[in-house]
């Protein structure tokens, strides 16, 4: 399900609404076995949205982008996906964590990579996704990058990550998973 600039309204409408925190997981657990993933792509705050989506979730993604503040919300992110676990969703685990507009000419890219496997080590995805332009324009076109331009370097990249996650998941043993992932941006 994507994120999108009008759900800023439902924040609002939510708020007084009763069990609000699981309302995405009552919705979600009618059509959850109808589906291998279910992916929820989050906007990057931390609002009441994200807090469902991290209660409807088995696991959570996390993109860091390969630049300095991004260590520090990073640490944001991790303090409430305890808070969720501890209070809203126990089963919930960290999928990995994803390294984002990564620029090999960059030394302040390169160390935030070195310092985020220091940190995380197995928690962090072999997949990175590296800064590409054709990334930047598939959404004015209404388009993911993989159809937007497939033989790119941000598709191709897009496309390993996928591939990682099911590996990681041995899904090709297993048909029909219930694996429901939350995409912190």
């Amino acid at each position: 399900m994507p994120s999108h600039l009008d759900l800023v309204g439902a924040e609002i409408e939510l708020i007084n609404h009763p069990n609000r925190d699981k309302i995405m997981k009552h919705t979600l657990s009618e059509i959850k076995d109808d589906y291998d993933y279910i992916i929820i792509d989050c906007s990057p705050s931390l609002g009441l949205i994200t807090v469902n989506a991290l209660s409807a979730a088995d696991s959570v993604l996390i993109p860091v982008q390969c630049e300095y503040f991004a260590l520090e919300g990073l640490g944001k992110l991790l303090n409430t996906v305890k808070i969720v676990q501890k209070r809203l969703n126990p089963d919930l685990t960290i999928e990995g964590l994803l390294l984002t507009m990564f620029d090999t000419r960059l030394r302040l890219s390169n160390q935030v990579v070195a310092e985020v496997k220091q940190h995380f080590e197995d928690l962090v995805f072999h997949t990175v996704i590296h800064r590409n332009a054709r990334i930047s324009e598939a959404p004015s076109f209404g388009k993911p990058v993989i159809t937007f331009d497939a033989d790119s370097k941000g598709a191709s990249n897009y496309l390993n990550l996928a591939k990682e996650i099911i590996q990681n998941n041995d899904d090709t043993k297993i048909s029909n998973s219930e694996k429901t992932v939350s995409f912190e941006s």
